[in-house]
């Protein structure tokens, strides 16, 4: 294991747009390698995507590995295991991180098994042991009842998935400069074994509670599905969206992409408004460091109200209706 150096990011991209997740991993990167005293590297994987590499430079990546193959101009798995790995025996990382997304999710665990490493999937967080230079990986287990910390001591690189929304990005560095070097990788069109028909993009009826500002979100004591409504209008006001504790997704009342907490997505939007949820801890490590939290509950002792800003002691199926028109009629002023 001598041999192996350095922290590695697979930076996924998808029509030529690089994954927002990718610029937290290398934020972490940064910080992994600071302890490791080495240097953090973007693998990056497409076709004509070599104008990216400013990008990820930008935001922290002192080296771009660059395989450029018309094969991989849309993401196919073969192609793309079959490039990844040949980038991790040649430049031999000590840590790789990919992002818990759909492509990452499919890639890593292919790339592991041919490199014969093990794999962590679904991290929430990352730092080394200095007296070992393990890399120490922490999920949730159990239904996110217990958080398990798995070390991979025997084999390199150390490898994970990291979920979206989990780890800070640097603020970017416009015009930072890094090494970029192209690897080509022989035999990736004879990997394609499938055939793309048609790709037929998704068109979110939602904003992506990741990428929101302003979230309100409802849990048990919202009552039922029907009362997630006045939530939709709620968010509407503020320009944002809405979410949901674990609870009331696993009551069918909300679809899981809007689930916040350790077994659903970390969000940090600029105001979080959780109304009926107490606030168990899986539900607080997804969103407690929002900017500000207000908190509506019947319960003035739910664990909810000693991470929020603000906290309304009441019926939020009451409140929020009144929360509602006060700021309608304030914005209507102005």
């Amino acid at each position: 294991m001598q041999n192996y150096k350095g922290v590695a990011v697979f930076a996924e991209q998808v029509n030529g747009k690089i994954s927002g997740v990718v610029y937290e991993l290398l934020g972490k990167g940064k910080e992994l390698a600071a302890v490791l005293e080495t240097d953090v590297t973007a693998i990056l994987l497409g076709s004509n995507i070599g104008s990216l590499a400013e990008k990820l430079a930008a935001y922290g990546a002192d080296c771009v590995v660059v395989i450029d193959d018309p094969a991989l101009g849309d993401y196919m798995t073969e192609p793309y295991a079959r490039a990844l790995t040949e980038a991790v025996n040649t430049y031999m990382p000590e840590v790789l991180l990919y992002g818990a997304t759909a492509i990452g999710r499919d890639l890593a665990p292919r790339v592991s098994a041919r490199v014969q490493t093990g794999l962590t999937a679904d991290c929430t967080g990352l730092e080394i042991q200095p007296e070992t230079n393990n890399l120490l990986m922490t999920r949730p287990a159990f239904g996110g009842n217990i958080m398990a910390t798995i070390v991979c001591s025997e084999h390199r690189p150390q490898m994970a998935t990291v979920r979206p929304g989990v780890m800070q990005k640097l603020a970017p560095e416009p015009g930072r400069v890094c090494v970029v070097e192209a690897l080509a990788v022989d035999g990736l069109s004879a990997a394609q074994n499938v055939e793309i028909l048609e790709v037929v993009d998704k068109i979110a009826a939602r904003m992506d509670i990741l990428d929101a500002k302003v979230l309100v979100s409802g849990g048990r004591g919202m009552g039922g599905p029907e009362n997630f409504a006045m939530l939709e209008e709620l968010a509407g006001v503020l320009g944002g969206t809405i979410s949901a504790s674990r609870a009331s997704v696993d009551a069918g009342w909300q679809p899981k992409d809007r689930q916040v907490g350790q077994t659903g997505k970390t969000v940090r939007p600029n105001l979080y408004i959780a109304c009926g949820i107490s606030g168990a801890i899986q539900h607080l490590a997804g969103m407690e460091e929002s900017e500000i939290i207000v908190a509506i509950n019947k319960d003035a002792s739910a664990p909810i109200f000693e991470v929020a800003d603000f906290g309304l002691v009441g019926d939020a199926l009451k409140i929020v209706p009144l929360l509602t028109r006060q700021i309608r009629e304030r914005t209507a002023g102005q």
